[in-house]
């Protein structure tokens, strides 16, 4: 790519002015310090004597700094104490897009940690070990993802003996939708880790009926054409991925109202960065790389099943998305960021990670330089898990019906 295709594409975020109509708020403040932030970033890879080291994908490095984190944490991740399995997730998820599978020694210590956690009584999995915290659907599913991705036949054990079945009914309601623990909250994020776990341990038939639950789901689609939280609330992009995985692993997406969830989706990603907004009026966050991102592939399977994009077609920018990862949002000692400014964690790490595998699936990727993508396996979306692990855990859940 030239000097000038590189100019052409980045181009300031001359639109600001426009956008607070003279009257500044936090909101445009905020807007305009991140343009300029990742604008800074942007400058760098528009000079010839940076663009080789700059616009590449630090694998090593990010290989390096999750294969760290399996072992020791820094003191700042104690308030995620009650997250520990979805900590396993992020990092072993990471490690296995960049073609990493960890060593027998570790995977071992992620099976045995993952299995303190289990609800031995109500089933399904703790935020941490157990006794001490109770069995939660957010991190039964970053449990089963972890030892889907492990894939070994001690992880395989251990889902199998997690009483999933019982503990996915146990959290149903009676409107079909889910609690995320006993006397928990309601919101689609229950749903989607509800269908996506019995799907992947072969519970779907003990858990369903799911009509309710499809109907439920619908009910949460806002005004915008995004998916909220619950029915009435404003649409969100992690909450928009949830919804339509769900219905896609219900045979129900189709009936969603697809124009305007295409035209809120394509509204959340950038003009200026490339990278993807969670809701309306928000900044870039590399995250909803995958939270928006993710879901492209899905309404584009819809679209195309109803013959409105044509085969390898696309709906979004997937090169404008992985020039924001690879040049706003790596950190050069290893690991990713939520934006230029602030530092990296697993989180955004896995995330970021994500988005740039489902990026690096899309057909046409016009533009981008050679070797950005470089050792990123693809993932299956709906699951957010790569794909022969996905395959190898179906086949083995279904044989052993």
């Amino acid at each position: 790519m030239s000097d000038a295709d590189y100019q052409r594409r980045w181009q300031p975020g001359v639109e600001t002015d426009a956008r607070d109509g003279g009257a500044p708020s936090d909101t445009t403040e905020e807007q305009i310090a991140t343009e300029e932030a990742c604008q800074r970033c942007i400058d760098e890879i528009c000079d010839p004597e940076l663009r080789r080291e700059a616009a590449s994908l630090l694998t090593r490095e990010h290989r390096t700094y999750c294969a760290s984190g399996l072992w020791r944490l820094s003191a700042g991740y104690a308030s995620l104490d009650a997250s520990r399995p979805w900590l396993c997730y992020w990092i072993v998820h990471s490690l296995s897009i960049l073609g990493t599978r960890i060593d027998a020694a570790a995977a071992d210590a992620v099976i045995n940690f993952i299995g303190r956690c289990r609800d031995p009584d109500c089933g399904g999995f703790c935020g941490g070990p157990y006794p001490g915290q109770m069995a939660h659907l957010a991190p039964t599913y970053a449990a089963v993802n972890t030892l889907v991705t492990i894939g070994t036949p001690a992880a395989f054990e251990l889902i199998k003996g997690a009483k999933l079945g019982s503990f996915l009914r146990a959290m149903r309601r009676e409107d079909g939708a889910f609690t995320m623990h006993h006397d928990g909250e309601v919101d689609v994020r229950g749903a989607y880790c509800a269908i996506a776990v019995a799907t992947l341990s072969g519970e779907v038939e003990a858990t369903g009926p799911w009509e309710d639950t499809a109907n439920w789901i619908l009910g949460c689609q806002t005004y915008e054409g995004g998916v909220g939280a619950t029915p009435g609330e404003e649409a969100h992009g992690g909450y928009t991925f949830c919804g339509l995985a769900a219905l896609s692993l219900l045979g129900a997406a189709h009936r969603l109202r697809l124009p305007p969830l295409v035209r809120w989706l394509v509204g959340r990603q950038m003009a200026h960065a490339g990278g993807f907004q969670g809701r309306t009026n928000k900044l870039v966050d590399s995250c909803y790389s995958f939270w928006q991102g993710g879901a492209f592939p899905l309404v584009q399977s819809l679209l195309q099943s109803r013959g409105e994009l044509a085969p390898g077609g696309a709906i979004y920018n997937a090169p404008a998305l992985l020039d924001y990862l690879i040049v706003c949002a790596q950190v050069a000692q290893g690991g990713l960021r939520d934006k230029p400014g602030k530092g990296r964690d697993y989180y955004h790490t896995c995330y970021a990670l994500s988005g740039l595998a489902v990026a690096a699936s899309a057909s046409e990727l016009p533009g981008v330089p050679e070797g950005w993508v470089n050792g990123v396996r693809l993932i299956n979306p709906i699951f957010n898990v790569v794909n022969d692990k996905v395959e190898a855990a179906l086949e083995h859940f279904r044989a052993a019906e």
